[in-house]
């Protein structure tokens, strides 16, 4: 058993291949010596995962009092639910080419929904949404229905 293991052992360290490390970047100072070199890694560490902009924006939310809103340079989307505003805004403007002056972000929880006589969670729910209120910049326009 002992010569078998010895043989298993090499095996093993043959498969383990070793990576080696990324050079860290070096930035020299364009204006001369006055500043020591920066080092720069350029290996990042990315946990947080990045959407597309079908992903963040589901609809345009169409209601009378959004109608009311385009009028002042204001429209109103339904968004994903783990969406924030920096999303948002980076979504709307690269989906339609206009520049996003704020977005305010509403969560709408579901709600109870009655069912002929019987009413309450179980027998049936509303589902509940995100939305965001996108204000543009003056001069911007989203057309949304078209005409």
């Amino acid at each position: 058993m002992s010569l078998l293991d010895r043989f298993r052992k090499k095996k093993i360290e043959k498969k383990v291949e070793k990576v080696p490390m990324a050079k860290p970047l070096r930035i020299l100072d364009t204006e001369g010596a006055k500043e020591p070199e920066k080092e720069i890694s350029s290996r990042k560490i990315v946990n947080k995962k990045t959407f597309q902009v079908y992903q963040v924006i589901k609809e345009p939310h169409i209601t009378e009092k959004a109608t009311f809103l385009t009028e002042q340079d204001k429209y109103i989307f339904k968004i994903f639910s783990k969406a924030n505003k920096i999303e948002t805004k980076k979504a709307i403007e690269s989906l339609y080419g206009v520049k996003v002056k704020k977005v305010s972000i509403i969560h709408l929880p579901s709600k109870r929904r009655r069912l002929g006589q019987s009413q309450g969670w179980r027998h049936g729910l509303k589902k509940g949404f995100k939305k965001a209120i996108v204000t543009l910049k003056k001069g911007e326009k989203i057309e949304l229905l078209p005409r």
